[in-house]
């Protein structure tokens, strides 16, 4: 983190709740500092927004906080930090802040998306480690959400090719959802990275698997949605990562549900047969001199 002092103040503006967290990624981003827009919140009118202890001894306070949350091994990366992921940064609608357990790598930037159902059916589970070992193969991460079913395969096939895996979820680091996969995060965290955009003790709830799945998509160049019901948060995270202008692929199985033949027809999703189809349409759109990523 490049700054103990920005790293507080963002995270005061985040607790006082007088903006959405979007709206004050993009103010933090434009004033160029946390502390800045911190300054200007405090003097915006006569009522004191962060207790009476004044700025410097509440934002002391919230800087001890950051460091036992890296001594416990949760690392927060805010978008004023070079170490935020640089695909995230790219997206509309990014969070302010990212814990990350574990460490990213250079080769993070060439990301894919695996996900699909937690209910799958052994095709699913056989054509997510098949995607998930030939993008290994090919140089690729593979980022899934960690859940059961699809998400499993995925993480659990790029890990014994040896290659790298990121796990997104949708509660805190403290917390492993569902429960059974802890180890699997540990691993993961190990060997890899585990990324939150959720307060380190945040539960799981309806709303943060979709932001979760918001956050997959901004960090990977394309998603590969294998299995997926109307229901699926699969299915949400399919229409972000075209509005983020990132590819979807579909494999064909998916196109038994209406809302897969929809997609399908939508300007940057695709429908595939076979893995190799993902990394050639990959390269030859992140390529030098391609319009998109």
């Amino acid at each position: 983190m490049a700054d103990r002092t920005e790293a507080a103040a963002l995270v005061a503006l985040l607790r006082s709740g007088r903006h959405s967290w979007s709206e004050y990624a993009a103010h933090v981003e434009e004033a160029g500092s946390a502390v800045a827009v911190f300054e200007r919140e405090r003097s915006a009118g006569p009522a004191q927004l962060f207790g009476d202890d004044g700025a410097t001894s509440e934002l002391d306070q919230i800087a001890t906080e950051i460091d036992a949350w890296e001594a416990e091994g949760m690392r927060l990366q805010t978008v004023l930090d070079p170490g935020y992921p640089d695909n995230l940064r790219g997206v509309h609608d990014r969070p302010p802040f990212v814990f990350l357990a574990g460490a990213l790598a250079p080769a993070d930037a060439r990301a894919i998306a695996v996900v699909g159902s937690r209910v799958a059916s052994q095709h699913g589970v056989d054509a997510a480690r098949a995607i998930a070992e030939h993008l290994v193969d090919c140089g690729y991460t593979v980022v899934s959400g960690l859940a059961a079913g699809i998400d499993h395969a995925a993480h659990t096939a790029a890990l014994a090719r040896g290659g790298r895996t990121l796990a997104v979820i949708g509660t805190g680091l403290r917390r492993s959802y569902p429960p059974q996969h802890a180890d699997l995060q540990r691993r993961i965290a190990s060997e890899g990275a585990v990324i939150s955009q959720f307060w380190p003790d945040a539960p799981p709830s309806r709303r943060s698997f979709p932001m979760r799945n918001g956050v997959m998509s901004g960090l990977s160049l394309a998603t590969v949605v294998v299995e997926a019901s109307l229901t699926s948060g699969s299915r949400i995270q399919a229409r972000l990562a075209l509005e983020h202008g990132r590819p979807v692929f579909l494999l064909e199985s998916v196109l038994e549900h209406e809302w897969a033949r929809e997609c399908a027809a939508r300007p940057g999703a695709r429908v595939i047969g076979s893995p190799d189809e993902i990394t050639t349409i990959v390269e030859r759109l992140t390529a030098p001199g391609a319009l998109v990523a």
